[in-house]
């Protein structure tokens, strides 16, 4: 198959520009590959948890667990309909993701949800970035979206510091 018709096939009808659907899909993959680290951590210690809280600690993780499942295919749809790719294995996500895996074999719930609170922090951090970058290329639907996830991680980043407050 010719080459430049191969390439011309993955692109999609969009007025932004090259430079934008390049850097913004390359932006929203790499956050694609952030939430998705965030996703399994927030799985890890949602089955790994004990002690006096289990309970809603296991029920509060879950329920996070599943705001940021439902971004995925939203992240990655968004990079493909800007005419970029997105993912294409755990190899891929993992060479690009910035927040840290936790592999340990026994991690407190205190220690857990402070460092659930961390990631969403750190999260929302590259959610801005990503959002700085949309709204310079004018791509107002991607920066809506982003609008609304930093605000579930917001509340996230809440719900995580309250029950770990003491006192």
């Amino acid at each position: 198959m010719d080459q430049a018709l191969h390439k011309a096939s993955l692109k999609t009808p969009t007025d932004l520009g090259e430079n934008a659907r390049s850097d913004i899909a390359g932006a929203l993959t790499a956050l694609l590959a952030d939430v998705f680290a965030l996703y399994l951590k927030t799985k890890n210690f949602h089955w790994h948890l004990s002690g006096p809280h289990f309970r809603e600690y296991h029920l509060m993780l879950d329920e996070q667990a599943g705001q940021l499942m439902a971004m995925t295919d939203t992240i990655a749809e968004r990079a493909r309909k800007i005419g970029g790719t997105t993912l294409r294995s755990v190899g891929h996500a993992t060479r690009l993701q910035r927040l840290l895996d936790n592999d340990a074999d026994f991690v407190t719930a205190d220690d857990m949800l402070a460092e659930l609170k961390s990631d969403n922090e750190q999260l929302i951090g590259i959610m801005r970035e990503v959002h700085d970058l949309t709204s310079e290329h004018r791509d107002v639907a991607t920066t809506s979206l982003l609008e609304g996830w930093v605000d579930e991680a917001e509340g996230r980043v809440w719900f995580l510091f309250e029950a770990n407050r003491k006192g």
